[in-house]
Formats: structure tokens, C-alpha cells, sequence
């Protein structure tokens, strides 16, 4: 039996969550702007993660969220959830820049809801804690780590309740010099003793991995460095039913985003150590690999759309649909747009290392003039190849937007209404290029346009996606279909 290698997920998994339910593993994390949010993810063995569930479909609908009136959330939306269960109900607590606040999402059933919301004031990284005595904490805060305390069901801040910091300037223990002060806070109880794991970057530096600890919750609070290798930082520990310990942590690797590592961990005077010789092993002993779960292919031949799809925002449930053609992903314009990234209903899959590709095929004949469909990587500078009509004419096209601006680099005019798309990218060892091309058979694929340079950017702080999109330029109403898309790489 070959067992899983690190990375274990080879795929955008961000801020993850983890917590162990008997025998079951649950883990949340970042999806940001992508809709519906907050992906409940479980697992058998820690190694081998589907998606189960989501937390919410939307959390509003400001402009921001909705893609209108010239406004977007790239980069925003829902952050780093703390995931807990306590006493047969599980939390999600995540906040919102758009929203300006802290959410509360709590279920009996992780995989089927409902989830029931409340909201708190906005705090940054917050991590929850259930103590013995029946309080309830959430930690947080960057640099100067603070405490707040919950009532008993979460619903609301404990009025005259803990309020207070109680690490100051918790990045001191990696150095003077710290570019990223220390965030990210998972707090865990284990064996009676507190442990806060946070993560801060010392400049010049690499993302690094503390640890705090205390006897009481109010301190006082020691430190240490307990990882400082390839960037591997961010996340809290998990137990086996075994009694064996584990950290899930993530590190940043270029375009196609922020991915998970399982580091094993054993105790020492009280501490977790992690890693193996301070580093991070290749091999996690745990398998055998059970194929990507999180990413899939669709003939969309089904009633609704498969849990590894989320759309760019919020959808426009009135212009897409799964029915009006059977067998065929319907999207059809609403409103004009400038481009792909203010267009409405866009389909999105997760790409994935170390090589993967993404093929469509679409049907063009309901496309009107000034429409542009087809497949995206996207991201800020993303790239995509698509049929682009202009009077009675269609064309299939390359664009980018390496330079900032979305540029078209080729056009071909075709007579089929049927065309066929594929993007193939490439990870491995940080190439980030993705190849577009187009065919009229689906056998037959011509190169279109030039490679395209994949750049992680901040502004959309999110690894590549594949995208499926239609938008329109001089008139709404039109609509393409997709037969299906199908992906193939080396992780599924």
C-alpha cells in the first residue's frame, strides 16, 4: 500500500480547520468571494478530504457581493473559519470584510444543516474555544492576541464577559524584525493545558509556526517556534482515534494557490513538536491515495450542480439553469458586463498540481452579438479561450490579462456553432503556465494565443480556477450551453 505524499491536497485549501467527530474528520476552510461558502470537507483517515457540505449559499447581497454597479469582493468574503463541535452541535465561525462582521454558524448535521446564523462584531483570525467550565472563548487579533468571551450557545458576546489581550506582541518569540505580524490563531485545550498556535513571518524570512501555552486562559502565556520550514504554516492539531498527533497546516505555492501538508507531531515536556527533525516529511505514512475528491468532472446531466463547483460571487439564479436544455449547463446573459471578471454566473472548479487540464464543450447557437463564452484560469491575471461573435460572425479567441488589462492575443473565425476548449497547466516546481487551445471536433486541438504566465495576486488572494463563463457586451438575453467539463491530471 503506497501512502499519501505531502502535499495532501495539491489544491487551494486555505485557513484549514480540523477537527476529529469518533472516528470521522471534518475541515473547513477560505473560499473567499466564492459562492455558495465556507466548504465543510470530511475524511477517514486525514489524507483522502471530499466535500460534504457548505456553510451558506450567500451571506448577502450588497453590490460588492452581487457583482454590481462596478463593485466586487475578490479578495474578501468570508475568512479563515474556526470549525469546533460541542455537545452534538458544530460551529463554523468565520468574519466578512464586505459584511463587517463575525459569523456564527451552528447544526446538528454537518452534512445535511440547516445552519443556524448569528452575528458578532467583526474580529480578525478568531479561533473558539468550549472550556471545561462551561465558558465560551473566541481568541483573536494580530500581534497583540486578545480574548473574547461568548455566551453559552454562541448567539452573542457575554455581556461583561473577558475582553481583553492576553498575548502582546506575540510575534516577539521568531525576532525583532517581523514583516506579518503573528495571526492566525487556533486554540486547542489538551490535557488541561492551553495552546495557542499562531503564525507571524520574520522579514526576510519565511511563514513560521508558533506556539503558546498557559495553565490558565488568562495566562501567563510562554512561546516558542515550533515549525520554520519551506513556508509550511498555519493551521491547528488533530488526534487520532489511535491517540497519534497531527497538525494541518498549508503553505504557499505560487499560482495554483495556498495547500495543505499533514505534519506529524509528538509531545515533549509539555510542547508539540512537529515535523521530523524540524521539517516536514514527504511521506505521511497514512493511505493509500483514494484519487482528488475535491475537484470532478460534469456531463451535467443531473438535477442540480455537484458540490466541487462555486460560482464567482453570487449567482443569478434566474439565468442559469440545469433544466431548460437537459443534459446542458445553461448560462445566459442578464445584464452587459465589461469582461470576465464582472460577469455574472461564473462557474468555477479549483486547478490542481502538479499538472492538471480542464476541457468544454459548448454550444453557441443561442450566443448574440457582442457575447463572449468559454473557459477561464482565473484569478487577477487570468487568461481564457472562447467563441467571441460579432454580427454573424464567430470567432474563436485568446485573451489575457497579464498586463492588468484584458488583451485579445488571437482570433480565428469559424463557421461551427459546436466548438470544443481545454486549458492545460502546468505546476510543477512553480511553472504556473497554463496552455490554451481550441478544437471543432474535440479531437483535433490547435494552440490558441501564447501560454499564460499564472501570478498568484493579492488582490484576488486565491489560487487559479478553472471558469466557465458567458458574459455580454452589447445586448442581454443570449445563452450558451455546455455539454460538460472534464478534467484530468495527475492528482484525480
Amino acid at each position: 500500500m503506497e501512502s499519501v505524499k505531502n502535499p495532501i491536497i495539491w489544491a487551494d485549501v486555505p485557513d484549514p480547520s480540523v477537527i476529529r467527530v469518533g472516528d470521522t474528520y471534518y475541515m473547513t476552510s477560505t473560499t473567499m468571494h466564492m459562492n455558495p461558502g465556507v466548504p465543510v470537507m470530511k475524511s477517514r483517515d486525514l489524507v483522502n478530504w471530499e466535500i460534504v457540505n457548505y456553510v451558506y449559499d450567500v451571506l448577502g447581497e450588497q453590490d460588492e457581493q452581487c457583482l454590481e454597479n462596478g463593485k466586487d469582493e475578490y479578495g474578501k468574503g468570508s475568512w479563515a473559519s474556526s470549525l469546533r463541535h460541542h455537545n452534538g452541535t458544530y460551529y463554523v465561525v468565520f468574519s466578512s470584510q464586505t459584511e463587517q462582521k463575525t459569523f456564527v454558524f451552528q447544526t446538528r448535521d454537518i452534512q445535511g444543516g440547516p445552519w443556524e446564523k448569528h452575528t458578532l462584531p467583526f474580529l480578525h483570525d478568531m479561533s473558539l474555544l468550549f472550556d471545561d467550565d462551561g465558558k465560551v472563548y473566541l481568541v483573536h487579533g494580530s500581534g497583540d492576541i486578545r480574548i473574547l468571551e461568548l455566551t453559552s450557545n454562541c448567539s452573542a458576546v457575554r455581556p461583561g464577559g473577558l475582553n481583553q489581550v492576553i498575548i502582546p506582541n506575540s510575534s516577539a518569540v521568531a525576532g525583532d524584525e517581523i514583516a506579518l505580524p503573528a495571526e492566525g490563531a487556533h486554540i486547542h485545550k489538551i490535557n488541561g493545558m492551553y495552546y495557542i498556535f499562531l503564525i507571524t513571518w520574520p522579514r526576510g524570512g519565511m511563514r513560521t509556526q508558533l506556539c503558546y501555552r498557559a495553565k490558565k486562559i488568562l495566562g501567563p502565556w510562554e512561546g516558542r517556534i515550533v515549525l520554520q520550514h519551506a513556508g509550511i504554516a498555519q493551521g491547528g492539531l488533530v488526534d487520532t482515534p489511535e491517540g497519534k498527533w497531527y497538525a494541518l497546516l498549508f503553505g504557499d505555492r505560487g499560482a495554483v494557490g495556498r495547500i495543505p501538508y499533514l505534519v506529524p507531531v509528538h509531545w515533549e515536556e509539555g510542547w508539540p513538536v512537529f515535523g521530523v527533525q524540524g521539517r516536514v516529511p514527504v511521506d505521511t505514512g497514512i493511505g493509500p491515495s483514494l484519487g482528488l475528491k475535491i475537484v470532478s468532472s460534469d456531463e451535467f446531466a443531473g438535477p442540480q450542480l455537484g458540490l466541487t463547483w462555486q460560482w464567482n460571487h453570487n449567482p443569478d439564479n434566474a439565468n442559469w439553469s440545469l433544466s431548460e436544455r437537459p443534459g446542458y449547463l445553461r448560462l445566459r446573459t442578464g445584464r452587459l458586463s465589461k469582461g470576465l471578471t464582472d460577469a455574472r454566473n461564473t462557474l468555477t472548479q479549483r486547478t490542481f498540481g502538479p499538472e492538471c487540464s480542464g476541457t468544454v464543450a459548448v454550444e453557441t447557437a443561442g450566443m448574440r452579438s457582442g457575447d463572449c463564452a468559454g473557459l477561464a484560469v482565473l484569478q487577477e491575471k487570468y487568461g481564457f479561450v472562447g467563441v467571441k461573435v460579432c454580427g454573424t460572425d464567430r470567432f474563436v479567441v485568446m485573451a489575457e490579462a497579464s498586463s492588468g488589462s484584458c488583451v485579445e492575443v488571437e482570433r480565428i473565425p469559424v463557421h461551427e456553432t459546436r466548438l470544443y476548449f481545454q486549458i492545460r497547466c502546468d505546476f510543477q516546481d512553480q511553472k504556473d503556465l497554463a496552455y490554451l487551445s481550441y478544437s471543432t471536433n474535440g479531437q483535433e486541438w490547435i494552440p490558441l494565443g501564447r501560454p499564460l504566465q499564472m501570478v498568484y495576486t493579492l488582490p484576488h488572494f486565491m489560487g487559479y480556477r478553472f471558469a466557465l463563463f458567458n458574459f455580454a457586451t452589447e445586448t442581454a438575453g443570449g445563452y450558451a450551453d455546455f455539454d460538460y467539463f472534464r478534467i484530468a491530471g495527475s492528482r484525480t
